[in-house]
């Protein structure tokens, strides 16, 4: 069950309307790095969890939870940009001599139809669960594993490719009000990202996570290549020295070294087509 309280869980004003802005807004929306992603992978991962206490779970739900006010606060700044907006395609084309610059050289009639049609005929004016091409969001990278710590390393890189776009919007706008909204929003990507590291923490650390599951004995992998960087160049030269190289593997259960990636089977070779495989007779052989 969940409450809604219809203030916005942090103030959202914007000084300069701006259409153009407003699209860009979309991609913290519903592009692959914005608000939905992270609101409803929190809440699968919530609703999915099993443990011997409810801890994680309930963790996840108010971070879930929290999300959807991230979502809630966007939309609004997307219908505050678009007070203004002409409502004639070829007005807002013309209304702003540096669009094109501002979006990477696109036309900015095309832009200008792309964003004002889907808001004008299809939201009247208003955010739009989607991205900034206008693409709805199709939750095919939400990841809920069942695996906790899993679940906890997605979330953090959802956080960070998230901390990363906003950080670029806010950069993209000179609105005060915009980038106010944008402080609080960049600071919760910071808490997010140290509290999912906190929780593979309390789980052992990398030492009591790696690897993934932690549950299947390693005992059955293949010890001669559980810990072997392959090296694949051509010549056979010798990669990068990095961490990932040498020295003591980061669960600690092993050593990192250099392997020269090697044929170890054979060509395969495979049987004749069947013949109601709808092949070439002579493939059937």
């Amino acid at each position: 069950m969940y409450y809604h309280d219809k203030r916005l869980q942090y103030p959202v004003r914007v000084d300069s309307p701006d259409p153009v802005y407003a699209r860009m807004l979309q991609q913290a929306i519903g592009g692959i790095e914005g608000e939905i992603r992270v609101a409803f992978q929190y809440f699968f991962q919530a609703w999915g969890n099993r443990a011997p206490t409810t801890k994680y779970r309930d963790m996840l739900l108010n971070t879930a939870t929290e999300e959807i006010g991230h979502i809630e606060m966007l939309a609004t700044a997307v219908a505050l940009n678009l007070e203004n907006a002409p409502t004639k395609v070829q007005e807002a084309g013309a209304a702003d001599a540096i669009v094109g610059a501002v979006m990477g050289g696109e036309n900015p009639r095309h832009i200008a139809e792309g964003m004002l049609h889907k808001t004008l005929l299809s939201t009247g004016m208003a955010a739009f669960p989607g991205n900034s091409d206008g693409q709805s969001f199709d939750m095919s990278h939400i990841y809920a594993s069942g695996n906790i710590a899993a679940d906890m390393y997605c979330n953090v890189a959802a956080e960070s490719t998230g901390r990363v776009l906003a950080v670029r919007l806010y950069n993209a706008t000179n609105d005060a009000g915009m980038r106010d909204m944008w402080s609080f929003l960049i600071a919760r990507d910071t808490m997010h990202q140290q509290q999912w590291l906190a929780v593979i923490e309390e789980l052992g650390g990398h030492a009591g996570t790696l690897p993934i599951p932690n549950s299947f004995p390693q005992e059955k992998e293949n010890q001669k290549f559980n810990y072997n960087f392959f090296s694949t160049s051509a010549d056979g030269s010798p990669p990068p020295a990095g961490r990932w190289t040498q020295g003591p593997s980061l669960d600690g259960k092993g050593e990192f070294s250099v392997v020269q990636n090697q044929p170890m089977g054979e060509e395969p070779v495979l049987g004749p087509a069947r013949p109601d495989s709808g092949a070439e007779a002579q493939q059937i052989g």
